[in-house]
C-alpha cells in the first residue's frame, strides 16, 4: 500500500526504495541492542535526547531517495545556525529500529513514518509534538498539501506529521496487447472484470497476477472492495475500535465478492508461491502470462527497470472498478497516501525543526522528488509535472489524488505495526479458502483500535 511508486519492495537482488513500505511497516518487538545510525550529514548520532546542542537530527529510511533529502539538508544548512544531520536506517528494519531509539538518547528530532497507525503508539506514549503551533505560525505547513493526504497523519484530531516524499495510490495495471488479442478493454465495473476473467481463462491466460507470497498484495483487493461496497466510513469505524463494523452486511458482501472472484479462477492456482518482491508478479504481466495486476503506483518504475520495452508499448493503468449499488465513490483511492515527518516533543530546537519542515513544500523539494520518480502531494506540484520522470503518468496520478473524496490508508499501515501479522493471516486464509467469512471477521475483530 511514497510515498511514491518507488517505495515498495522491488525485485531482488537490487533493493529499491520501495522496500521501506511493506517490509518495514510490519515491525515487532524492539531490538535488544543499541543502534548505530548512519549519519549522512556528518556529526554524532546524539539527537533530541542529548549530545549536540547546535544540531537537529532527521531520521529517514535509507534508500536511493535519500539523494533529495541530502540536498534539502544542504540547502537548510546554508542559512541555519542550527545544522541538520541526516541519519538513515538502511534495510528492512526501519520500523523495528525506530522503536528501539525513539525514547532513548539516540532519538531523532524528527523522523520518517507512514502516518496513521504507524505513529499512533508514539502519540499515545506522549513522545510526539502536535504540530498545531507550527501550523498557526506557518499555515502553509497544512494548506500547501492535498487534504486527503495531510489528514492521514492527524491522530485524535491533532496533526502529527508533514508530508514528505510522494504519494502511492494503488492502480489496476493491465497488458494492452493481451486485452486487445482477447477482444477486451480495461474494465470499468466489477461485472466487466468478472466477464474479462471468464474470457481470459478460456484462452489459458491467468487473468490477474498476484504476489500472494508477499501477503500485502492480496490485502489490496480487500481494501478496495470494502471501500467500493461500504464507502470509507466502515473501515474507519473498524480502525476506531467498532468491532461490529467487520460483521456488518456490507463487510459480508465485500467478502462474498472476493470469494466469487477467487473461485472464478481470477488468480490462477499458484499465486501463493509468486512474489512481487522478487519481480515474479510484474513479470507475469509484462510477458503476457497475465492480463492485470493490482499494485501501487511504484509498479511503473518496477516494470520500467525490468521490462522497459513493455512499459513503452503495452502497459496500461486505471482506477479500481466501480461496484453497482456500492456506497463508495468511484473516485476513492486506497494505498499509501504519503510518507511524513513527525517531531519529537523533546527536541531542543523546535524553531529550527519548523523551518526545516517548510522545505517540504518548496519548489526545490517538488522538482527533486519528481526527478527521481516520486510524486509529491503539494499544491504547487502541477507546475512541475512536465519535468517528472514520466509526465503523463505523474499527471494522471496527481489528478486522481487531487479529486479523491477519500484516500484509504493500507490496512496494515492504518493499524499499529503489531497488527500486521493478524491482518495478513486473516486475508491469506480467507483468500485461499482455509477460513470462511466468520473466521475472517473474528480475526479482524481481535485487532486493537488504532
Amino acid at each position: 500500500m511514497e510515498p511514491t511508486k518507488r517505495q515498495r519492495p522491488a525485485p531482488r537482488p537490487r533493493p529499491r526504495p520501495a522496500q521501506l513500505l511493506r517490509t518495514a511497516v510490519i515491525g515487532g518487538a524492539s531490538l535488544a541492542m543499541a543502534l548505530s545510525l548512519t549519519a549522512c550529514g556528518g556529526g554524532s548520532s546524539d539527537a533530541a535526547g542529548g549530545g549536540e546542542t547546535d544540531t537537529i537530527h532527521v531520521l529517514v529510511y535509507g534508500d536511493a531517495t535519500n539523494k533529495v533529502e541530502k540536498q534539502l539538508v544542504d540547502t537548510f544548512n546554508k542559512t541555519s545556525k542550527v545544522k541538520a544531520v541526516l541519519d538513515t536506517i538502511p534495510g528492512a528494519d526501519y520500523q523495528t529500529k525506530l522503536q528501539t531509539v525513539i525514547s532513548g538518547k539516540q532519538a531523532p528530532d524528527l523522523f520518517f513514518n507512514w502516518g496513521g497507525g504507524s505513529i499512533k503508539p508514539y502519540v499515545d506514549a506522549g513522545l510526539l509534538m502536535p504540530l498545531d503551533d507550527f501550523i498557526a505560525k506557518d499555515p502553509g505547513l497544512k494548506s500547501k498539501f492535498l487534504p486527503s493526504v495531510f489528514n492521514t497523519a492527524v491522530v485524535d484530531g491533532k496533526p502529527y506529521g508533514i508530508p514528505m516524499r510522494g504519494t502511492q495510490p494503488v492502480l489496476l495495471f493491465h497488458n494492452k496487447k493481451v486485452l486487445a488479442e482477447a477482444g477486451l478493454t480495461a474494465p470499468r465495473t466489477w461485472d466487466e472484470l468478472l466477464a474479462a476473467v471468464k474470457t481470459l481463462k478460456a484462452k489459458n491466460i491467468t487473468p490477474i497476477a498476484l504476489g500472494g507470497a508477499d501477503k500485502w498484495p492480496t490485502q489490496m483487493w480487500f481494501q478496495y472492495l470494502y471501500d467500493r461496497v461500504a464507502g470509507p466510513e466502515l473501515f474507519q469505524k473498524a480502525v476506531n475500535g467498532d468491532k461490529d463494523a467487520w460483521a456488518s452486511p456490507d463487510s459480508k458482501k465485500a467478502l462474498g465478492m472476493i470469494r466469487e472472484l477467487v473461485d472464478a479462477g481470477a488468480f490462477g492456482t499458484n499465486y501463493d508461491s509468486v512474489k512481487f518482491t522478487d519481480g515474479g508478479s510484474p513479470a507475469l504481466l509484462a510477458t503476457g502470462k497475465a492480463a492485470f495486476e493490482l499494485m501501487g503506483s511504484w509498479e511503473y518504475s518496477t516494470l520500467q527497470d525490468a521490462h522497459p520495452d513493455f512499459v513503452k508499448t503495452d502497459l496500461g493503468y486505471g482506477s479500481f472498478p466501480t461496484v453497482t449499488g456500492g456506497k463508495g465513490s468511484p473516485d476513492n483511492l486506497a494505498g499509501n497516501t504519503n510518507n511524513f515527518y513527525s517531531v519529537l516533543k523533546k527536541t531542543r530546537h523546535p524553531e529550527a525543526v519548523a523551518e526545516f519542515l517548510k522545505l517540504m513544500y518548496s519548489d526545490d523539494f517538488v522538482k527533486g522528488q519528481l526527478g527521481i520518480g516520486n510524486l509529491p502531494t503539494t499544491t504547487n506540484t502541477p507546475a512541475f509535472l512536465a519535468g517528472s520522470a514520466n509526465p503523463a503518468y505523474s499527471t494522471y496520478q496527481y489528478d486522481l489524488v487531487a479529486k479523491a473524496p477519500a484516500f484509504q490508508l493500507s490496512w496494515d499501515q492504518a493499524y499499529p505495526p503489531a497488527a500486521a501479522t493478524t491482518i495478513y493471516q486473516a486475508v491469506q486464509q480467507f483468500f485461499n479458502g482455509q477460513s470462511d467469512a466468520d473466521a475472517f471477521i473474528a480475526a479482524m475483530q481481535s485487532l486493537p483500535a488504532a
